[in-house]
């Protein structure tokens, strides 16, 4: 078969299904693989559920705090992917990244829609794949968080408005439907972040305005009903937690959470300008073979009014993105569309010598660092049974980048990228399962297993919940057990088993846990331990999980 019967065969809606199913095939195994993650996605996913057992759908809260940092609108997804899957006592972490995973594939699927109506067939759908298994999006995919969210809106947003951007400059009138999905999105993207959407769509605009030093395309956007459908997306929500909480969301929004973001390297997150540089071929890989072409078709195809609208896209909000004091890998993710297409549009054209040199080196680079990320995980946390999934994880990395680099170097660079593409969603979910046997990271779900092996877990309704825990107080634990799980201290977890629950204490609370227990006159039975390591914090952990007199544990409880 030929690229042109190729191309044909992916016209309409199979080359948009085909970058979606991509994005689908590579964000899928993190979805069913990893456990509960801490701190954020067990944070999204208590709230959630505490949404769903109140009911209260206007007020977000984690346990009997607050949570005032994102608006609601992932919430409600995640809610509603629940109720259609289960309901809120199934401890299942799958449901709730559901709207990631199709976050990611409405990505893919509108950079494939943009770049086949601007550059055909064959490149957008190219862009969508390249889009859909890169390992930042593939990853964002399989965690309950907004981050895939978002990314799909500004996507969706930015790709709409290329082409009101490139109908205006061929003087033809904008069409309708692509205003809706620009206005729809943006509203969207607010609703599930906040301002950081905006971050990168409001930049570009200036900035493409400037270059081409005429606002006037902007004229027929549609103002007036757009930002009306904007307001009616996010207004009524806002006004709901305005009255709910005094203003007090807003406040901690801003003031707590976005504004030490802005000004300094908020939770020990801070990193110098650049960081995200040196980070892109990781992120970017499998397709890191083709930055230095991006780069390269970005610069000297500029004066096209869609490779400029595409550098726009990308540049003001990477660099605002890099100065920001707060740094995550996942910020810099909504530009990655550009990206992606320019990567697509770089095969259009022969790929000069020099960027086929640095970009099999950019590969490789890439895979070593996939290696050496498997080989410490697997060195310092794995179970024997890692061995063969970090196997994987390693000779498919190395191979994508090898035999990728290979046929770019031979200029094959489309055989090169589909190689790279399949053996890289390969790598990534082999390191999905890598992930998955690292078990001493996994502490909460072994918690859990103790509690469950020796009839002391809340839901079997065999003990008086909550479960109290020292030292250990992170969110996946109390996901995976409940709302009113106690986070204590020696004390508290010694007065719970005199109140008749289950307590878990930590090696370094363990003499202070002992001499309450004697002043209260009660004692424990040692049912089982967990040793991990707690990677929110750096620390390793030692716990013990006590039964409250009387309880009626197995003999053969968790060992």
């Amino acid at each position: 078969m030929t690229g042109l019967d190729l191309a044909h065969r992916l016209r309409g809606w199979r080359g948009l299904a085909l970058a979606a199913l991509v994005a689908f095939v590579a964000g899928l195994p993190g979805l069913l693989l990893l456990p509960p993650l801490d701190r954020d996605e067990s944070r999204y996913a208590q709230a959630t559920s505490q949404m769903l057992e109140t009911g209260d759908f206007v007020d977000i809260r984690f346990q009997d705090e607050p949570r005032w940092k994102k608006p609601v609108g992932i919430y409600w997804m995640q809610a509603a992917a629940v109720a259609v899957t289960g309901n809120a006592e199934n401890r299942a972490i799958q449901p709730y990244r559901l709207p990631s995973l199709l976050g990611a594939m409405i990505a893919a699927l509108a950079c494939a829609w943009v770049g086949t109506a601007v550059f055909g067939t064959r490149t957008g759908v190219l862009a969508g794949a390249i889009l859909g298994a890169c390992f930042l999006l593939s990853t964002e995919a399989g965690i309950a968080k907004t981050d895939a969210v978002l990314m799909a809106c500004v996507t969706a947003a930015m790709a709409a408005l290329m082409r009101i951007y490139l109908a205006v400059r061929a003087n033809d009138p904008p069409r309708r439907p692509h205003k809706l999905i620009f206005w729809g999105a943006l509203g969207l993207s607010i609703l599930v972040k906040g301002p950081i959407g905006l971050v990168v769509i409001l930049p570009a605009i200036l900035a493409l305005s400037v270059w081409d030093r005429d606002f006037l395309w902007l004229k027929p956007l549609g103002w007036g009903w757009g930002l009306a459908l904007v307001a009616l997306i996010v207004g009524p929500w806002a006004l709901a937690i305005t009255v709910a909480t005094d203003g007090g969301f807003w406040r901690e929004a801003i003031a707590g959470d976005l504004a030490p973001k802005v000004a300094g390297g908020h939770e020990s997150h801070g990193a110098p300008p650049g960081v995200y540089l040196l980070l892109l071929p990781l992120l970017f890989f499998p397709a890191t073979l083709l930055l230095p072409a991006s780069i390269s078709t970005a610069w000297h195809r500029r004066t096209e009014p869609a490779i400029r609208f595409l550098i726009c896209w990308l540049v003001p909000g990477w660099l605002i993105f890099e100065l920001t004091p707060t740094k995550l890998v996942h910020y810099t993710l909504p530009t990655f569309g550009a990206l992606a297409l320019l990567a697509a549009v770089a095969l259009t054209r022969p790929i000069g010598a020099l960027s086929r040199r640095v970009g099999a080196v950019l590969g490789l680079v890439a895979a070593g660092l996939i290696v050496a990320i498997t080989v410490y995980g697997v060195s310092n946390y794995a179970t024997s049974t890692a061995q063969t999934w970090a196997a994987i994880t390693m000779v498919s990395a190395v191979a994508a980048a090898a035999v990728g680099g290979f046929l770019l170097l031979n200029k094959a660079p489309v055989a090169a990228l589909v190689t790279a593409l399949a053996l890289g969603v390969l790598s990534h979910t082999a390191l999905s399962g890598t992930i998955r046997q690292l078990r001493p990271l996994a502490i909460a779900p072994q918690l859990t297993k103790v509690l469950k092996e020796a009839n002391l877990h809340p839901r079997q309704g065999l003990t008086t919940s909550p479960v109290a825990i020292t030292t250990f107080h992170e969110p996946s634990f109390v996901f995976l057990t409940g709302r009113t799980t106690q986070l204590t201290d020696a004390e508290g977890a010694a007065r719970a088993l005199s109140e008749g629950r289950p307590a878990i204490v930590e090696a370094r609370d363990a003499e202070a846990f002992a001499q309450a227990a004697a002043r209260l006159g009660v004692t424990g039975r040692a049912v089982g331990e967990v040793s991990g390591h707690n990677y929110s914090t750096g620390d390793d952990v030692d716990l013990t999980v006590y039964a409250p007199p009387g309880a009626d544990v197995p003999v053969e409880g968790a060992q």
